[in-house]
């Protein structure tokens, strides 16, 4: 089955079909090829046809195409046969994963390796504790990002709760013929935004397009804002601390980005909303990891050479952005190949500078040292226009943090995340139904439930 057109969210296809309960998009599976009679030819004793060992695989239909191609097609096949295993991969879009996840927990039976896309601690009793690939992957590579750590670990339970190889930053991508034409500098602060996207909405009636809706890139989004306005849900200590100054200042910004320069289709869009708009010249900014520019280089749409990315803008308190995606491989408790899936992971960082290029440096690594010459690859890039376009991503990976920051991510924020806690926030404040202070005083008091929760489960 061929890889489509990619966008945030899901790709948008042919009908996806279903299997299992969930929709599987396609499944993958790679015969260690020869492999038996090598077997037969090794140890003539050896039942040549004995079954060979298998390797369950479950993660996400890419955003960038070219890297399911080159993990499902090249770098799986070979591991396999290196391996002497039968490898299934199968794929799912974005709102199947969690559906996927329950659904196997419950079952206790699926996959061997499961990917989720931001920390997973709500599943940290089904898990192995992941420390010793870690340690293995540090010994070879060298210490992993803090990012990584602080997405994978619990320090209140001592345990790897899941395995992140990967992350992906998340650009402000921006019509720079658009802010060229008002006379602006390309955006630096979140004021740039407001102002520039204003004038840009009031002359030419493209609107600045951030969603404030239930999903994905809206999350981010507005822990963006929150983060550098100096508001977070949770301090170092693993506190509540959203009901804030700085929260209601970052929400008033909000609500007035909203009213003064975006329309309301924003408060329905999907995670790959954005993507088409932008790609359709439909909006002035958004913020999107590199698939946005990435589908339009691959389409030639012409649009995409006026699409330009910067790094992430200041607040009134710090520059700080968020990570797009943060890969997080679980390996369940009751997987029937957990020495597999152990060796699987190791052998990936190992050989993760494939990845990366097989991305098209969307997916940026948790151990630096894998990918020596990253910055060079992206100073020049002869499908970018500019070719230097990419560039502002090595700034950005050192900006990115995680959806639990200034603390761990745990239990408490995997579910405020996932339940939409902040985005709905947000939303209240924008549209009206709620002032501010209200929307912020209601999220504050649904946090402080759902830290008190999982604190009782010993968790937090």
């Amino acid at each position: 089955m061929t890889n489509q057109t990619s966008n945030d969210g899901c790709r948008q296809n042919a009908p996806t079909t279903f299997a299992s309960g969930t929709n599987i998009r396609r499944r993958r599976i790679i015969q260690a090829a020869g492999a038996a009679g090598l077997v037969a030819g090794a140890a003539p004793f050896i039942n040549a046809h004995a079954a060979k060992r298998t390797l369950k695989i479950l993660q996400w239909n890419h955003f960038v195409p070219g890297y399911d191609k080159w993990f499902d097609g090249t770098y799986v096949k070979e591991w396999g046969q290196k391996n002497d295993t039968d490898v299934i991969v199968d794929h799912v879009g974005i709102p199947a994963l969690a559906t996927r996840a329950a659904a196997e927990v419950s079952a206790q039976k699926g996959h061997d390796l499961f990917m989720f896309l931001s920390p997973p601690p709500v599943y940290e009793d089904q898990v192995i504790n992941h420390r010793e690939i870690y340690e293995e992957c540090q010994r070879k590579h060298g210490k992993p990002v803090d990012l990584a750590i602080k997405s994978t670990y619990n320090p209140k339970t001592k345990k790897y709760f899941a395995f992140s190889d990967s992350f992906v930053p998340d650009p402000i991508n921006y019509r720079k013929d658009l802010w060229d034409e008002i006379g602006a500098k390309a955006p630096d602060t979140w004021e740039d935004v407001l102002n520039a996207g204003r004038q840009i909405k009031q002359k030419r009636n493209i609107p600045v397009g951030i969603g404030l809706s239930s999903e994905l890139d809206t999350a981010m989004a507005m822990r963006t804002i929150l983060f550098a306005f100096g508001g977070s849900v949770q301090n170092e200590d693993g506190e509540v601390v959203l009901n804030s100054k700085s929260t209601v200042e970052a929400v008033k910004f909000v609500k007035t980005l909203y009213q003064e320069t975006m329309t309301p289709e924003v408060m329905a869009w999907d995670a790959s909303s954005n993507n088409r708009a932008m790609l359709a010249g439909k909006i002035s900014l958004c913020l999107n990891a590199i698939s946005v520019t990435r589908e339009g280089e691959n389409k030639r749409i012409p649009v995409t050479p006026n699409i330009w990315l910067t790094q992430a803008l200041q607040g009134p308190v710090r520059r700080i952005g968020m990570e797009h995606v943060m890969d997080c491989y679980v390996i369940w408790k009751f997987a029937e190949n957990i020495d597999g899936a152990k060796k699987f992971l190791v052998d990936y960082i190992d050989n993760f500078r494939q990845g990366f290029v097989g991305s098209e440096y969307y997916n940026f690594p948790c151990f630096n040292s894998t990918v020596p010459d990253l910055q060079k690859m992206i100073a020049d890039d002869p499908k970018a226009t500019p070719h230097d376009k990419y560039k502002v991503l090595g700034t950005l990976m050192t900006q990115a943090t995680n959806v639990g920051y200034p603390g761990y991510a745990n239990a408490a924020i995997d579910e405020i995340f996932n339940t939409w806690v902040l985005n709905t926030m947000f939303g209240k404040a924008a549209t009206g139904t709620e002032t501010p202070e209200n929307a912020v005083a209601q999220a504050d008091a649904a946090c402080k439930r759902i830290f008190a929760k999982w604190r009782e489960r010993g968790m937090v």
